[in-house]
């Protein structure tokens, strides 16, 4: 298995050092051509807006989309999800461009609050045993999923790990959590 970490912005380092921990085969993305020898594709968090402009200045935004469109499983975490989501909006309710709109659900930026609102939370994951360290940064909020999303971890009443076909996000950082288990099975299960 080859696995790619768009290394544009973000903690695409932490998702290598998990991938490696893990025996998987990782490729830095940082060009179009580097997106066709995957077998799946980690998009980080980081800031949403800049990985944004860097999808393309790099060129990899067109290329990136087809491929998402063609079934690369894809996992988005916090600014990952954002660039993934069909409808954005900021905290003033008004839409934001969707960077690649492949997951039907609508995601409020930032709504949990500053840097210094961050937070931890054990998370109860459909499908694992026992709970998983969520590590909430800055995170967004789902605020609906279509009925093709399935919500797999909510926390406060809200989805924050969503799966829709070969499409999986999280609002946290599972990549900061020391678990390793998410991007396991996300590996192992990530084709529809």
């Amino acid at each position: 298995m080859k696995a790619g970490v768009l290394a544009l912005q973000g903690a695409f380092r932490e998702h290598r050092e998990v991938l490696d921990a893990l025996g998987v085969e990782a490729i830095e993305v940082r060009v179009p051509e580097q997106l066709g020898s995957l077998d799946a594709l980690f998009i980080p968090g980081g800031e949403s807006t800049t990985i944004g402009k860097l999808l393309d200045t790099s060129g990899l935004r067109e290329p990136l989309h087809a491929a998402l469109n063609a079934g690369l499983p894809v996992f988005g975490t916090c600014a990952g999800l954002i660039l993934l989501a069909r409808d954005v909006r900021d905290g003033t309710d008004a839409r934001v461009p969707a960077a690649l709109g492949v997951l039907d659900c609508r995601v409020v930026r930032n709504a949990y609050g500053r840097q210094r609102e961050s937070f931890e939370s054990r998370l109860a994951v459909d499908g694992l045993d026992g709970e998983f360290p969520g590590v909430f940064i800055r995170a967004p909020v789902v605020e609906r999923v279509s009925d093709s999303v399935e919500v797999l971890a909510a926390h406060d009443g809200h989805p924050v790990l969503v799966r829709q076909g070969a499409i999986w996000a999280a609002t946290f950082h599972p990549e900061l959590s020391g678990d390793l288990r998410l991007h396991q099975r996300f590996l192992t299960e990530g084709r529809p």
